[in-house]
């Protein structure tokens, strides 16, 4: 399909095509940001077998994850406006071949550091992926349903990321850790095909320049911040190299707020954020994501390595979080238009932050009831945040602006994302590794077991050691408990803000709006 059409300029001439096939195009869109859900979350049951077969560590468990979300999110903008300047639906697809490519050669990984440089090129892959994805809606859907476009499109991601650890676990009970990159081939392939078939051209040659400069200084920024929180438990937080990293990453993303706000034309258009609207609905997604990230990376390793759980079997005890979200993303329209965006993402939040508390209660000898439970309750806040809250935040911009607005909306998810892994991982190696006894252990099998609880359990095998198995294990859940409850403390602090905070009516880029609640 050659039509080339801008976010502004659709006309009734063009609509009949686009009108008969709309819904087939959200759909070939959702299945290429499907790609990025199953990605997002595929890779966190492989944890513990990266942990034992590439012998990392949590910190470079920690940057196997975090690689991808840095570049991410460090690219996104720029890449949303490379799309809205040279084609969105182009760069799109080359998003998608480059994050094939990539996944590809993840397959032959055989060290940690290289799983590293791969998951980073994936995140450049990814972040022409997301932004341009949804920023070809306003050429396919008008301003009356775009909001359920948004949403389909949301919800669509969103329940790739809990399928993504059932999936990774069939694989990984049948093949080599790297199947789990191969299995984004086939889906790749299609959404391809599916884009240059159904999706329409569009670009808009108006948007502002691409600021290299800005961009290098919210890569290195964001690197330096997710350094040396990384880093910190293993170095010492007071060490030259993690002090140095904190600083040079407050004096980077400092700056860069300040050269964006002096910038005539900027990439990243904080004025955006002076819509209410906007601004509490990206807090709201960026705070659930913080949570999220943080459950998913500790959820695994307990279920693996404290549980006794095959990688198959944790990916399935992970699904009543995707029946969660699936019951409360149905819902959320229907409330949305009873009850207003604030009272339904509030409503979410709250329940986001029981399910942490119920999680940070967790005991050495408890089962899994209590924990299917809790990711439950977690999948329902989801649902009742993140998809209300997304189209809340896209529904308040005008068409011209939803290219840079969903950038620097999902450019702040990803950041939060990668924060947390960070932030919280760096927590639970901390917590982990102080309450782990490893006296009987001479220095370099102590070094491992400090590594991981994935790598304790398996030199607790190794030397028949049944005291270092529950001493780990004792370990890992005070840990968890520790991530969980700052998780649930913060959720519910959020959903208190945004109660009080959030305006209850969504005002349309035309001049319409929700009734206040």
């Amino acid at each position: 399909m050659t039509t080339d059409v801008t976010a502004r300029t659709t006309t009734p001439d063009d609509s009949p095509p686009l009108d008969r096939r709309r819904w087939w195009a959200l759909a070939a869109v959702c299945l290429s940001v499907l790609v990025l859900g199953f990605d997002g979350t595929i890779l966190n049951v492989a944890l513990p077998d990266l942990a034992v077969q590439l012998h990392a560590t949590t910190g470079q468990l920690q940057w196997i994850v975090d690689a991808y979300l840095v570049v991410f999110a460090a690219a996104m903008l720029p890449a949303g406006l490379l799309g809205d300047r040279f084609g969105r639906r182009r760069l799109l697809i080359g998003g998608l071949v480059l994050f094939g490519l990539a996944s590809l050669v993840g397959t032959l990984a055989n060290s940690a550091d290289t799983l590293i440089a791969v998951r980073a090129v994936m995140g450049l892959g990814g972040a022409f992926i997301m932004p341009l994805g949804i920023a070809i809606l306003p050429s396919l859907f008008a301003p009356a349903e775009r909001p359920r476009a948004v949403a389909v499109m949301t919800a669509g991601m969103a329940v790739g990321m809990p399928l993504g650890p059932m999936l990774g676990g069939l694989l990984l009970n049948h093949f080599w850790w790297g199947s789990i990159f191969l299995i984004n081939i086939p889906l790749i392939v299609v959404g391809i095909v599916a884009c240059l078939w159904l999706v329409p051209e569009s670009r808009d040659p108006s948007v502002p320049r691409i600021d290299l400069l800005s961009a290098t200084i919210g890569v290195l920024g964001l690197a330096a911040l997710t350094f040396g929180i990384i880093q910190g438990p293993s170095d010492g937080w007071g060490s030259t190299v993690v002090v140095s990293s904190l600083v040079a990453a407050v004096l980077l993303l400092g700056g860069l707020v300040l050269r964006e706000r002096t910038q005539p034309n900027p990439m990243i258009d904080f004025g955006l954020l002076a819509d209410r609207v906007y601004r509490w609905s990206t807090i709201a997604s960026v705070l659930v994501s913080f949570s999220l990230m943080g459950a998913l990376f500790v959820l695994p390793q307990y279920l693996q390595s404290v549980l006794g759980h095959d990688a198959l079997g944790t990916g399935i005890r992970l699904m009543p979080l995707m029946g969660g979200l699936l019951v409360a993303a149905r819902a959320a329209e229907r409330l949305v238009a009873r009850l207003s965006v604030r009272w339904v993402v509030a409503a979410g939040m709250l329940v986001v932050a029981a399910s942490m508390l119920l999680g940070a209660s967790t005991a050495t000898g408890d089962g899994y009831g209590r924990t299917a439970l809790w990711l439950a309750l977690l999948g329902v806040g989801m649902g009742f945040t993140m998809v209300p809250a997304m189209g809340a935040a896209m529904s308040a911009l005008p068409d011209d602006r939803a290219g840079v607005g969903s950038g620097l909306l999902q450019t702040l998810r990803q950041s939060a994302s990668a924060i947390g892994v960070a932030l919280l991982g760096s927590l639970l190696a901390s917590a982990y590794t102080a309450r782990l006894d490893t006296g009987r252990l001479n220095g370099s099998l102590a070094h491992t077991a400090r590594g991981s609880v994935s790598a304790a359990q398996a030199v607790a095998d190794k030397l028949h050691d049944t005291a270092l198995a529950v001493s780990a294990h004792g370990a890992f859940v005070h840990a968890m408990d520790l991530v969980l409850l700052i998780c649930g403390m913060g959720a519910a602090l959020s959903a208190l803000l945004i109660a009080w905070r959030m305006p209850g009516t969504v005002a349309r880029p035309g001049g319409e709006g929700e009734s206040e609640a």
